[in-house]
């Protein structure tokens, strides 16, 4: 019990801590927004599909991949809760803790997947803006998709943050590794008229599986890429994965 205590403080913390700082909660809200209403609406007016889907509203087929964009960036972000305690002093004193170190990594996992996804739920509030309409079974099935989609993301992160020391080099890594997953997730266009070199790439980033899933349930009329099921798969063995990897990864640091 006391382990899963530790998980339960850890993930509080964090959650306090996030929630406390609004500042923080709407300047992570600023991008996806601008994505939203001002590029989708750039872009739309020249963007056009292929197919049956010609007619198709762009910031309709576009929202669902600014959703996975809110979770991805909350999630991996959220992990930057480990550089900085240990720039100060802090998580040197949870490690010589009588808690097995696993703990404390789940619980950053946890409350990292947790803060991303309610970041994205902020981010549905602003689904009637661009003509998708929200039933309550739509919403209860994409929370548990946004959680796994955000234990992958802040796994991910939890994973760079346990090898780096310092706030900025964080930052600068993970906005190399951020910004390639999300535009070869399929969140801005149709991967089916992608190269062949980055359809290969997609098959290998859990957002694009992520992307898929959500518009998947929000958007019925768009034809996804793969069946809703295939895509909650491979983000539960995705998530799986680097929730152990990471687990390992931060119990070895110094």
């Amino acid at each position: 019990m006391r382990r899963f205590r530790a998980v339960y403080i850890i993930w509080l913390r964090d959650l306090k801590r996030h929630f406390r700082d609004r500042a923080r909660i709407i300047g992570s809200l600023g991008s996806p927004i601008v994505f939203v209403f001002i590029l989708g609406q750039g872009l739309g007016a020249s963007f056009r599909f292929t197919g049956a889907e010609a007619d198709f509203d762009y910031k309709v087929f576009m929202f669902p991949g600014i959703l996975g964009m809110t979770v991805l960036f909350a999630g991996v972000f959220a992990a930057v809760s480990i550089v900085w305690d240990r720039e100060f002093g802090f998580l040197k004193e949870m490690l010589v803790a009588p808690v097995p170190s696993w703990s404390i990594a789940l619980g950053k996992v946890i409350s990292g997947a947790t803060i991303a996804t309610s970041q994205g739920a902020l981010m549905l509030l602003l689904a009637p803006l661009v003509g998708i309409r929200l039933t309550l079974p739509m919403v209860l099935a994409l929370l548990p998709t946004m959680f796994l989609v955000s234990i992958s993301m802040t796994g991910m992160g939890i994973l760079v943050a346990t090898r780096l020391k310092s706030m900025q080099g964080f930052q600068v890594v993970m906005n190399f590794i951020m910004m390639p997953m999300f535009f070869i997730s399929g969140a801005m266009f149709q991967l089916s008229s992608a190269p062949a070199w980055m359809d290969v790439l997609s098959r290998i980033n859990p957002l694009t599986y992520g992307v898929d899933a959500l518009r998947s349930i929000m958007v019925a009329d768009f034809p996804s890429r793969y069946p809703l099921g295939y895509d909650l798969a491979m983000l539960a063995i995705i998530s799986s994965a680097l929730i152990i990897i990471s687990i390992i990864a931060f119990s070895r640091q110094q």
